[in-house]
């Protein structure tokens, strides 16, 4: 397919883009009678239409394709490398895997068996690089005679990318995916919080003389960690997260300044918010848990009790759960297992995939509350959740019944 035009020229899903060099950087332009020429004397192809086209011309096909998307943070950094070290399009040409039927289409996971972005092919030697910092370590390396080095070998900027690997990117999905897992974490607002926390790790590794992370000059950190900061000032502030500081000061400051010092920047920054822009548009956060769906129910009386405000007799407690007596027992042992931070869990209705691992941990503590003898456990245990008024339910805060100590029958009442 060729970008403007649309026409099948193969059965192949590609697309071939040609770049004038008196455009501006990075817009694509189409030339059929260009194309006819390259797919004529490579596959001695005939394209209807084509007569009367000039003899065919000297054409320097491009040495390498980049597979990338504008939205992806990750394959940013190599765009970030490509655009500012001004590495020739006929050597470097950004292609999207859509040109190849996509992601998942046989001719893309040839080249990346993952199915991600960023890709490079070498179509000199055939070679297939993947994964965003083995394809930026690549670009630094082939073509470090074109523009700023980026400090390859500097220790801060690559531990500060490499922590950023580690620790930002496999949780970014907190941010846009409709449910967990992200990364380590079953809890969004846990990964939301460790996604600050990290910011404010890296934040004290910067160089303090800028205007770069490593001082006056470029750096592969500033690559790196630029196009996710431009994930997390959009998108962290729609969540009901709590927390105060989600980018430190320092990491905002640098982030707003080279966007106004370097063109590189704001040029990748324009890309991406271009295609999160339209994340927008669609309503992408209106039905993702604490973006769209909060929690605005009022407070119940076990806020009260987890807030210390009230007393209770707590026979289990750990950061995400307390068990405490029921003070109208049902048994002569009942205990009562709450989520510490209801996140909406009004009701056991209410819940969705977020609430998994909470869910969860309900249900082990039940577990072993129901297995402790010194508490008026036997050998069997009822555990109850009531959904609803109709149901029983008299507190608007999913709690589980464990009730032991006595015979119980079926069906309840």
């Amino acid at each position: 397919f060729f970008n403007h035009s649309h026409r099948k020229a193969s059965n192949r899903g590609s697309r071939l883009y040609l770049r004038r060099e008196d455009r501006k950087p990075g817009t694509m332009i189409f030339s059929k009678h260009i194309v006819f020429l390259i797919l004529s004397s490579l596959f001695g192809l005939h394209v209807k239409g084509s007569e009367g086209l000039s003899s065919p011309m000297p054409i320097k096909t491009t040495n390498r394709i980049l597979f990338d998307v504008p939205v992806s943070n990750n394959g940013a950094r190599c765009r970030i490398i490509a655009y500012k070290k001004g590495i020739p399009e006929s050597e470097l040409t950004i292609m999207s895997p859509a040109d190849m039927g996509g992601t998942k289409s046989a001719d893309y996971l040839a080249i990346n068996p993952q199915g991600k972005v960023p890709a490079l092919k070498d179509q000199t030697t055939g070679l297939c690089v993947a994964e965003s910092d083995t394809v930026s370590r690549f670009l630094l390396a082939e073509y470090a005679h074109y523009g700023p080095s980026f400090q390859p070998n500097n220790p801060i900027s690559n531990t500060m990318a490499r922590f950023h690997d580690i620790y930002l990117s496999s949780i970014q999905s907190c941010f846009y995916k409709p449910g967990p897992p992200f990364g380590t974490f079953g809890i969004r607002k846990d990964a939301l919080k460790e996604y600050s926390k990290q910011l404010h790790i890296l934040a004290e590794m910067m160089d303090p003389s800028g205007p770069y992370l490593c001082g006056k000059e470029v750096s592969f950190a500033d690559a790196t960690i630029f196009p996710s900061i431009v994930f997390a000032a959009h998108m962290f502030p729609k969540f009901d997260h709590g927390i105060e500081h989600t980018i430190p000061e320092k990491i905002q400051a640098w982030f707003d300044n080279v966007k106004s010092v370097d063109p590189t920047f704001q040029k990748v920054y324009d890309e991406m918010m271009g295609s999160i822009s339209k994340w927008d548009e669609a309503g992408r956060w209106d039905k993702i848990h604490l973006a769209g769906i909060r929690d605005t129910d009022p407070r119940t009386i076990f806020d009260k009790i987890i807030a210390g405000e009230i007393p209770a007799t707590v026979v289990k407690e750990d950061d995400k759960i307390l068990a405490f007596k029921d003070i109208n027992p049902a048994a002569p042992a009942h205990v009562l297992v709450i989520p510490k931070d209801r996140d909406g869990l009004t009701r056991l209705r209410k819940a969705t995939s977020d609430h998994v691992e909470i869910l969860g941990r309900l249900m082990v503590a039940a577990a072993e509350i129901a297995r402790d003898e010194s508490l008026g456990f036997g050998e069997g245990a009822r555990i109850v959740i009531n959904d609803g008024k109709e149901a029983g339910q008299e507190v608007f805060h999913l709690h589980v019944h464990v009730l032991g100590g006595r015979a119980f029958s079926w069906p309840p009442g």
